[in-house]
């Protein structure tokens, strides 16, 4: 029976299938990030584990989604981006099994980062099979429920980390996702799209190289924000540095390169991915301060403060769904410029609450916060994969999820970094610094509607190449 491959998105019912595995798939890795954080203190207690080296249950994973994304991104390309994803959810499937029988920190660190490939195969291609599932005018759309989807994944996350703990023991955390998995994989093999195959080869030098690049650097801004040693972070930034000129030359001579240099090309794409970095560290300058600011300043307990952050995702899950339909009738730099400078109002607001502030001052303050990233989210997102040709969904899906991972890392190095050099008033700080990185991304955002930074079509049609056989 041949295969029928997806031009312009996936007929009803199938549609509502393939968009269900991917939310199933996004929910899973997204939640599991967070319910990992929440749960650390008792896992290390519990297997008797230094919180020093406890910690690489959470880096690993990190760490393995970093270093994979735009390989995998790459790969999607060549063999499906279905394959990819499905790879990437039986993979996760399977680590959360480990992760449930391990009994000591070294198996479940293993585990962990077996997760976090899983977990970056989903990650790296799922805007793309967003692109490939809802039709070309429907894209916002998709864009926003995606968006929607992994705002309320990372609230729901804590909650349900803490609902489990309270009734069960910590391996629990991770035996939840089998099911799901199992679900998510039985749909997405009849659901999901087919998509055309690029004629390439996998580039497994830009691969190693890449790994380098992206794992050292981030491990660089890490070991700054922290507080390392000089001489480690600065030969982790050179070693990085030196990974990316190579990388970068290599790049520029291939008809389809792993790291998107053509892509770079095109002044709206590269002014969505820097708006997008700029964005991501405003919200992380915001979500690692948050905890500390409320509990130091205006005594909150931890579950107070886990109700009072709670209106934020809650911002994001109202404004997301609308702005995918906004970005099919308004620019996205417009809708990204507004959307931004109110997050900037809502970030600065909450900066300067009262030395006594109600319940209700920080609720509104919060959700101010979310939909102000929420409206700007979507539009960005669909800007990015929009602007790239069809083929090369792939490369735009894994930039999306790098840019993304880089901003929150720079923005967490830059809350530790600040705590480290003033405790009392670091977190006021941040969020000044969190209100300034906002502002920067409106900027960048609005230079999308002038003529240079709104060009991309003629780019994408330049790059176009002749579609390969289907999967």
């Amino acid at each position: 029976m041949p295969i029928e491959i997806a031009e312009n998105g996936l007929p009803l019912p199938q549609r509502n299938w393939a968009v269900l595995t991917i939310m199933l798939g996004v929910t899973m890795a997204v939640i599991d990030g967070a319910i990992a954080n929440v749960a650390l203190p008792t896992i290390a207690k519990d297997l008797n584990a230094a919180p020093s080296f406890s910690v690489w249950i959470v880096n690993g994973y990190q760490l393995a989604i970093t270093i994979s994304l735009l390989p995998l991104a790459s790969l999607g390309e060549i063999i499906g981006y279905r394959r990819v994803y499905l790879a990437g959810i039986a993979l996760f499937t399977l680590a959360s099994l480990f992760c449930a029988l391990s009994h000591t920190l070294v198996l479940l660190t293993l585990s962990r980062i077996i997760q976090g490939f899983g977990a970056a195969g989903i990650m790296s291609v799922n805007t793309a099979l967003v692109r490939f599932t809802h039709p070309r005018d429907r894209l916002g759309h998709g864009i926003g429920i995606n968006a929607l989807v992994v705002a309320v994944a990372a609230a729901v996350g804590p909650t349900l980390a803490a609902g489990i703990l309270s009734v069960a023991n910590w391996p629990w955390l991770f035996a939840v996702n089998i099911p799901v998995g199992v679900v998510a994989l039985a749909i997405g093999r009849r659901a999901l799209p087919h998509t055309h195959r690029a004629p390439h080869a996998f580039d497994w030098r830009g691969a190693i190289l890449s790994a380098i690049t992206f794992g050292l650097g981030i491990a660089a801004i890490d070991s700054a924000g922290h507080g390392e040693a000089p001489i480690l972070f600065v030969a982790e930034f050179l070693v990085a540095a030196a990974a990316c000129a190579i990388l970068v030359q290599r790049e520029r001579r291939a008809p389809s390169p792993l790291l998107p240099v053509d892509l770079l090309r095109i002044p709206i794409f590269t002014l969505s991915i820097c708006t997008s970095v700029a964005s991501f560290c405003a919200q992380m300058l915001a979500f690692v301060a948050l905890p500390f600011y409320l509990q130091d300043r205006f005594g909150y307990s931890a579950v107070e403060i886990g109700l009072l952050i709670t209106p934020w995702p809650i911002g994001v899950g109202i404004s997301a769904p609308i702005a995918g339909r906004l970005a099919e009738r308004y620019p996205a730099g417009l809708l990204g410029g507004i959307g931004l400078v109110i997050f900037a109002a809502g970030l600065a607001s909450l900066a300067f609450l009262p030395p006594h502030p109600s319940l209700i001052s920080i609720v509104w303050r919060m959700t101010l916060s979310g939909i102000g990233f929420g409206l700007f989210q979507s539009p960005n997102n669909r800007t990015m994969i929009a602007a790239a040709p069809r083929e090369r969904s792939g490369g735009a899906s894994g930039m999306l999820g790098t840019a993304r991972l880089l901003g929150q890392t720079v923005g967490a190095a830059l809350v530790a970094l600040l705590l480290a050099q003033d405790p009392a008033g670091g977190t006021r700080l941040a969020l000044i610094l969190g209100t300034g990185f906002a502002l920067l991304g409106a900027a960048l955002s609005t230079l999308r509607l002038s003529p240079k930074g709104a060009q991309g079509g003629q780019a994408v049609r330049v790059l176009e190449a002749p579609r390969a056989t289907g999967e």
